[in-house]
C-alpha cells in the first residue's frame, strides 16, 4: 500500500470519487458538494489557515487503486485549549473494510502531528467549524445526513475503536415531528419569562437581515463562554456565515429574545438542504444548479434544521428559554409553514443544560455520533470532556 499526499487535480479528485465509489449502494448517503470539500483545503477560502495547517493524503492499493483517505491538521487556537495535552485533529477519513488500510491512514495523521509537537489527535473532525464535519455516525444509519454532517459506515467505530481511540464525547441529535406537543415545561417557563415586560420574543424581518450577524455575534459570544475550547467568533467571521446562509434563509426561522432591545438569546433554524442537494450528485455546475431550481420548484422542503440556540449567563434560569420556543411555536404550528420534520444540531453529552431543554422540546435521539481522542502516549490518564456548567 501507498499513501500519497494530495498535490495535483488527478489526487484531489480520487480524494472526493472514493466516496462515491463506496457508498453507491447505500441509500441514505447524500453526497456532499465538492466545493464544500474543497473548500476546507483552500488557504484563499478557509481562515483556519491563518493560524493552522493541513494536510491531506489518499491511499492506495497494490494495484494503484484508491482504496482510503484522510486529513490531518493543526489549529494553534485550540491546541492547548482545554486539553491536558497538545492536541490536533484527523477527519474526512474514508476507507474499505480493512484496518491495515485504515491503520496506514491513522499512522500517517499520527506521525505528521508528532512532527508538529502533538501528543493526541481529536477525530474524525473538521479542520475549522465544529458544526462542520464533525463526528464519527454510529447511531441513526438509516436516516439521511443533514447538510455537511458526517455519514459513515457502521465499521468505522471497530477500526477506530481497534486503533486505540477513545470516546471524548458523544454528539446527540434529536428530532421530532413539528405538530407533536411540547412540554408543560416549556410553558410555565415562558409564563415565568412574561411576567418582565422588558422580555420580547420574535422572528427577524426581512428589512432586518443586514443586523443578523452581529445579533448572532452578541449572543453567541455570551452564550458559550464557559466552553473553553470554543473561541469567540468575530464581526467578520458572523458575516461570512450569514453570507453563506443568505441564499436560503426564511426569516420566519430566525428566532431572537431580547431584553430593553437587546439581543439575549437565540433559536436560529435553517431549511435542511441535503433535501434539495441530494439531486444534484455533489456538483453545482450549471447542470447542478438547473436541478436545483427545479427541485426547489417542485418539491417544497419539509424538513427544518436547528443551527443554534442559546442563552446568555445572565438571563439563564428566567424561562427565556421557554418563552423563545413557545413564541416559535405559535409559527411553527399554525400551518403556515411547509416544514413538518424538525432535526437539530447536534449537542455534545457535555451540555445536560442543552440536553434538558431540547427534551422539553420533545426531541428523540435519531443519531449520535462520536468525537473520538487518540493519545500518543497511552501510559497517560485519559479524560473525557469535562462537562458544562
Amino acid at each position: 500500500m501507498e499513501i500519497v499526499e494530495v498535490k495535483n487535480p488527478a489526487e484531489r479528485r480520487e480524494f472526493l470519487q472514493l466516496p462515491v465509489r463506496l457508498y453507491r449502494d447505500v441509500p441514505q448517503w447524500i453526497r456532499p458538494l465538492d466545493k464544500d470539500v474543497e473548500q476546507v483545503f483552500d488557504p484563499e477560502l478557509n481562515k483556519s489557515f491563518r493560524e493552522g495547517e493541513c494536510s491531506r493524503w489518499i491511499l492506495r492499493d497494490e494495484g494503484g487503486k484508491t482504496i482510503g483517505r484522510v486529513a490531518a491538521f493543526v489549529l494553534k487556537r485550540t491546541v492547548n485549549r482545554g486539553n491536558d495535552q497538545p492536541t490536533g485533529g484527523m477527519g474526512f477519513f474514508e476507507c474499505i473494510d480493512d484496518q491495515a488500510a485504515a491503520f496506514h491512514l491513522f499512522d500517517q495523521c499520527k506521525r505528521w502531528l508528532t512532527e508538529r509537537g502533538m501528543e493526541a489527535m481529536d477525530g474524525p473532525i473538521n479542520f475549522g467549524s465544529r458544526e462542520k464535519w464533525w463526528g464519527l455516525l454510529v447511531e441513526g444509519f438509516d436516516r439521511e445526513p443533514n447538510y455537511q454532517c458526517n455519514y459513515n459506515f457502521p465499521y468505522y467505530a471497530k477500526i477506530f475503536e481497534a486503533y486505540g481511540f477513545k470516546l471524548y464525547f458523544s454528539q446527540l441529535t434529536y428530532a421530532r415531528k413539528v405538530m407533536d406537543p411540547l412540554s408543560e415545561r416549556l410553558a410555565y417557563k415562558a409564563e415565568l419569562a412574561s411576567a418582565d415586560s422588558n422580555y420580547s420574543f420574535r422572528h427577524l424581518s426581512k428589512a432586518e437581515i443586514g443586523k443578523l450577524p452581529e445579533l448572532i455575534r452578541q449572543v453567541y459570544n455570551q452564550a458559550w463562554n464557559n466552553r473553553a475550547e470554543t473561541p469567540e467568533i468575530t464581526a467578520a467571521q458572523a458575516k461570512l456565515l450569514v453570507k453563506q446562509m443568505r441564499p436560503i434563509l426564511d426569516v420566519r426561522l430566525l428566532w431572537f429574545g431580547f431584553y430593553k432591545d437587546d439581543p439575549v438569546a437565540f433559536f436560529l433554524s435553517l431549511p435542511e438542504i441535503n433535501q434539495w442537494f441530494k439531486y444534484v450528485n455533489g456538483k453545482l455546475d450549471w447542470i447542478g444548479l438547473i436541478k436545483l431550481g427545479w427541485y426547489k420548484f417542485t418539491r417544497p422542503n419539509r424538513k427544518a434544521f436547528g443551527i443554534l440556540f442559546g442563552v446568555i449567563p445572565e438571563h439563564q434560569g428566567k424561562g427565556v428559554d421557554g418563552a423563545l420556543i413557545m413564541s416559535a411555536r405559535k409559527l411553527y404550528q399554525s400551518g403556515k409553514l411547509p416544514y413538518i420534520e424538525y432535526e437539530m444540531n447536534w449537542i455534545g453529552d457535555f451540555n445536560p443544560k442543552m440536553i434538558q431543554v431540547v427534551e422539553q422540546v420533545g426531541g428523540f435521539v435519531s443519531k449520535r455520533h462520536v468525537t473520538y481522542r487518540k493519545l500518543f502516549d497511552e501510559s497517560k490518564p485519559f479524560r473525557r470532556h469535562p462537562i458544562l456548567n
